[in-house]
């Protein structure tokens, strides 16, 4: 068993973070037997609509600004539709991604505009993730899985290499501001060898 209600996993594109939120929640479905495993952006019928407008076409698509406005309207209708409720019927919550995404992605990395995406999440959103585990893998490799898996939401991993390289940058520097709630994991290893790490931090 485990205090933490809510979990998110975070990390660049290709980090495994998905790999291990389903394992995780397969885990925790022998125990607790009440988890919702969803993800973000996406998670409930607005927010998956919204998901394929930021995932695809190219990557001028949209401004870093347009973009934080989309994500965090994906992220209302998600938080109403399927977080809050679940956790306020006793779930446990198990979202690939939330709010440090959009920090990192929009904030950090596309320009100055961290203010922005943290008035906005309080405006709109006003919670965290009770954990939040990031997943560090070398940029290299989570690109090439990224770009592997040929699965049409690529537009971000279209960025290129440099791109990948801020993100793990602001990942890390993420980890730093909040200690308390996030925990950096070496995703450079087999699968398998990581989940042991998740696992052990999931349940404290």
């Amino acid at each position: 068993m485990t205090n933490t209600r809510f979990l998110s996993f975070e990390g660049i594109d290709g980090c495994g973070k998905s790999t291990q939120a389903k394992l995780l929640a397969s885990h925790f479905e022998t125990e607790l037997k009440d988890v919702v495993r969803t993800r973000e952006p996406g998670g409930s019928i607005g927010a998956e609509a919204i998901r394929g407008l930021l995932l695809t076409g190219d990557t001028d698509k949209w401004s870093a600004e347009t973009e934080i406005l989309l994500f965090t309207a994906a992220r209302r209708d998600h938080l109403e539709r399927t977080i809050e409720p679940a956790l306020a019927a006793g779930k446990m919550v198990i979202c690939d991604r939330f709010a440090d995404s959009t920090r990192v992605y929009q904030g950090a990395t596309r320009g100055d505009l961290r203010g922005k995406v943290d008035q906005l999440h309080a405006t709109m959103i006003g919670r965290e993730p009770d954990l939040t585990l990031i997943i560090d893998v070398d940029p290299r490799v989570a690109l090439a899985r990224g770009l592997a898996r040929n699965c049409g939401e690529d537009r971000f991993e279209d960025f290129g290499l440099k791109f990948q390289e801020k993100l793990q940058s602001g990942f890390l520097k993420l980890a730093q501001e909040y200690p308390q709630r996030c925990r950096l994991i070496d995703g450079n290893r087999p699968p398998e060898a990581v989940f042991k790490d998740v696992l052990a931090l999931a349940k404290q």
